[in-house]
Parts: structure tokens; C-alpha cells; sequence
């Protein structure tokens, strides 16, 4: 009987493991489907209530992106280069660029490789391109690096700490920032071993102490993506000068209102 028992527990044992190794080559070579979601839509049919040219911008590895430029006026006011999330068009930020008219910025959205109709397939090596490319297309126009302010949003943050690193530009926002995507992807998958997998890992917390320019965090206390500590965790990481704004019931998506576009302001006071 024993015996019995101790080879169906065995045979149980070797299905699992073999389930198991099953479902981490899945992850493996299917991880960037989990990570982008180009196609995925969230606050859509926004009117957009500010004037934009929409460009495109050439990469070093020769691939046509999407932007959208509003100048105010580049000789007398900063220069904001927002780098979105992991999901969705430009159209989704519409409810967040109307905001910035009432500021005193001029500012580049650019979409990602793979993103609102873009060729090439997102990695981090090549989002950084893409941000890199954003920043060479503002200079030729006339923009003085001093005078750029990087916008990280989500998956953003981690390009913005990346390209902000030893640099002098105006400033940093970091909104909904995670430590590093092993950290964000062990928040969803805590039994599978993240840091052998991951291929993409965009590390904030080691990039962002090398980054000496104002920053500004912003995070919700119950965001049920990137969990808020991750966030506290960078801000306390952060040198000064450092601004945050921390919220009590904004989930990862945060609510712009009066007070977050205020908070945005002051910061941007600080920087003239």
C-alpha cells in the first residue's frame, strides 16, 4: 500500500514539474505579450483641446514614431517629453495633454515601436531609442537640454530614469514609478523565478540614484498595479531636490485633478 501511494505521489510530482517547466517556457518566450498591450484602450473618445502637430520621428534604428508636438513657445517656456505607460494610443493620455495647456510648457508625446500604428516590437532596449530619439528631434528644433522636462508615466518611468541618468536636464515627473519590472512582475507571478526569466527589466532603483535634477513622485495608495511602496521606495531613493505627491484612494491609473495639475505646477515653478 505504501508503495502503491509512493508511486502515484511521484507520478503526481513529475506531472506538476513537468506543468510547471511547461508554463515557463510559455512565459519565456511569450513574457513581452504580457508586458505591452498596444491594442489595449483604456480612455478613449476624449476630445483633445489643444493644438498639436502631429510629426513623425526617425530612431537610429530607422523606425518612423508617432508624435504629437504642441509649442507654445520653445525660447521662453520648458519643454515637456511625456513617455507613456505600457497600453494603448496617444489618444488615451487626451484627458491628461488638455491639462497642459493651462501651463506654461511646450510638450512632445511620442508613441512607442508597436504602439498607435508604429513598425518594430517593443524592448527596453529598443523604448530607450525611442526616447533617446525624442530628445536628438527636440534639440535640432532649438531645445536646449536645460530647458526638457521628462515625464514618465508607468512603464515610462523606467525609460525617464534611464535617459536622466548623469544628464542636466530641467526636471523629472515620475507618475505611478515601480522599482524595477522584477519587482512589478513578482507582485503578479510570485511563484516563478522573475529574475531568470525577465528579459526586460528596467531597473529604477539602481538608475535613480545617478540622477541629479529635481524630481517630482506621484503615486496612489491603492494602486492595484504597481503596488504604492514601489513608489514611496524611489521618492526615498531619490536626491534632492525631490517633490512628491502621494495620494490616499488614486489607483495606478491617478486622477488628474485640480490637485495633481496644481501639484504639476508648482513643480514646474521651481525649475524657472
Amino acid at each position: 500500500m505504501k508503495t502503491k501511494f509512493k508511486n502515484i505521489f511521484l507520478k503526481v510530482t513529475l506531472v506538476l514539474s513537468i506543468i510547471y517547466f511547461l508554463v515557463l517556457i510559455i512565459l519565456f518566450f511569450f513574457q513581452r505579450n504580457l508586458l505591452y498591450h498596444p491594442n489595449e484602450n483604456n480612455y478613449f473618445g476624449d476630445k483633445l483641446e489643444v493644438n498639436v502637430e502631429k510629426i513623425k520621428i526617425k530612431t537610429s534604428d530607422q523606425i518612423d514614431l508617432l508624435g504629437w508636438f504642441h509649442e507654445k513657445d520653445i525660447t521662453k517656456f520648458k519643454t515637456i517629453i511625456y513617455l507613456h505607460g505600457n497600453a494603448g494610443k496617444l489618444e488615451n493620455r487626451i484627458y491628461k495633454l488638455n491639462h497642459f495647456r493651462d501651463l506654461n510648457v511646450n510638450f512632445l508625446i511620442i508613441a512607442w515601436r508597436g504602439f498607435s500604428g508604429n513598425d518594430g516590437k517593443p524592448t527596453e532596449k529598443g523604448l530607450y531609442k525611442d526616447g533617446l530619439s525624442a530628445i536628438e528631434w527636440l534639440i535640432k528644433k532649438g531645445v536646449d537640454e536645460k530647458n526638457i522636462i521628462l515625464y514618465g508615466e508607468s512603464l515610462g518611468t523606467g525609460i525617464a530614469t534611464e535617459i536622466a541618468q548623469n544628464k542636466k536636464f530641467a526636471g523629472l515627473i515620475l507618475e505611478t514609478p515601480f522599482t524595477s519590472m522584477i519587482d512589478a512582475a513578482k507582485n503578479f507571478y510570485p511563484y516563478i523565478p522573475i529574475k531568470l526569466l525577465l528579459r526586460d527589466k528596467y531597473e529604477n532603483d539602481k538608475k535613480i540614484k545617478n540622477i541629479n535634477i529635481p524630481i517630482l513622485v506621484m503615486h496612489g495608495e491603492v494602486d492595484t498595479v504597481v503596488p504604492f511602496w514601489m513608489g514611496k521606495k524611489i521618492y526615498e531613493l531619490a536626491n534632492e531636490p525631490k517633490y512628491s505627491y502621494f495620494t490616499k484612494y488614486d489607483n495606478h491609473m491617478m486622477e488628474y485633478d485640480e490637485k495633481l495639475v496644481f501639484t504639476i505646477k508648482s513643480f514646474l515653478n521651481t525649475l524657472n
